[in-house]
């Protein structure tokens, strides 16, 4: 069944009552979130900016968020060369709630977190996105900096709103592919750099009150197919999405939905082959990981256990009008993860 319900009235997302007035996706963000519209408690609140941004060689990944009684702030440094490595460093605040001041649109305004060992800040508008991080002792004593410019033209994206069946649980996220990326990133004394003919940035923004115990899927990639971007972004197990799916494919700007799409993990190990079938045959795919970031926290109430794979694509993808774009070895990731907070 294809679930692909398309929200294109502009309207606030909730209602009186701090329910989803229309569940579905978007290409835009049509609905607008009003923080003082949610009828949840402050500390079930959940809000957060993620980019990631990937080269062949490399890639780095920043978050700013407030989730109620914790904020988690962190960035990370991907290598995958043949040492393939990661390092990523967060730093915890206690129960922000809203006094971060996140945007509540994301196409203009400041995102911004700073103290005496991390200043992140992302800033959006006019078609342009720019991460700036300072990240003091990020690894063996070596700083972490960053400036990187996202080119945002006007081109679809897929926004989501998904409830849960659980009075005032909502979910409202926006995924950004296919953004190319510029600029610098500094480790200790090693220089990396980031080049828009051939590395692109991908946002994930997200507002929500969610349930306690949750599993969740994601993946998502960035390629030029004959001069094209094409990117892609799947994923499941996040609240009620009866009304719409969040698997889509963008090419030269314009998204292509998909329907159900399923993450065959083998039981052996995150970094054996995976596999990735979809229930309208228009995502077949071969995943080599190369890399597993993995986490694990658990303060018994919070619990959070995390793999994000990085890997190789390879495979076919269909566009709404029947065209196939083959991927062969088109860097990506796909994780799943585990949360009870």
């Amino acid at each position: 069944m294809s679930r692909n319900h398309e929200v294109t009235n502009v309207q606030y997302l909730l209602d009186e009552h701090g329910e989803l007035r229309e569940p579905g996706w978007s290409r835009r963000m049509v609905q607008q979130y009003d923080r003082s519209m949610v009828k949840a408690p402050k500390w079930r609140i959940k809000e957060w900016d993620y980019y990631l941004i990937l080269s062949d060689r490399f890639g780095v990944a920043f978050t700013i968020s407030d989730d109620g009684y914790i904020g988690l702030q962190s960035a990370s440094f991907l290598c995958f060369d043949d040492t393939s490595w990661e390092h990523t460093e967060t730093v915890l605040n206690a129960f922000p709630m809203g006094k971060l001041n996140l945007p509540q649109n994301s196409d203009a305004g400041i995102t911004e977190f700073k103290n005496k060992r991390l200043h992140m800040r992302f800033t959006a508008g006019n078609g342009t996105r720019r991460i700036q991080c300072v990240f003091r002792n990020f690894h063996e004593g070596k700083s972490f900096k960053c400036d990187i410019s996202l080119q945002q033209p006007d081109m679809d994206s897929l926004v989501i709103a998904t409830p849960w069946d659980q009075k005032h649980a909502f979910y409202y996220n926006q995924k950004i592919n296919c953004m190319r990326a510029s600029g610098t990133v500094i480790l200790g004394d090693q220089h990396y750099s980031f080049h828009p003919a051939s590395d692109f940035g991908t946002l994930d923004w997200g507002r929500g009150v969610w349930t306690y115990d949750n599993t969740w899927f994601w993946g998502s990639g960035n390629t030029n197919i004959n001069g094209n971007a094409f990117g892609f972004n799947i994923g499941y197990g996040f609240g009620n999405t009866s009304a719409a799916t969040e698997n889509v494919l963008f090419y030269n700007g314009k998204a292509h939905k998909l329907s159900d799409v399923t993450f065959h993990i083998p039981k052996s190990s995150y970094l054996d082959p995976w596999k990735f079938t979809s229930s309208d045959g228009r995502f077949e795919m071969d995943f080599l990981p190369i890399l597993d970031r993995a986490a694990n926290l658990d303060f018994k109430v919070i619990v959070s256990d995390q793999h994000q794979v990085f890997g190789k694509m390879s495979g076919t993808a269909v566009l709404d009008d029947g065209t196939s774009v083959n991927l062969k070895d088109v860097l990506c990731f796909a994780e799943k993860v585990h949360n009870r907070y």
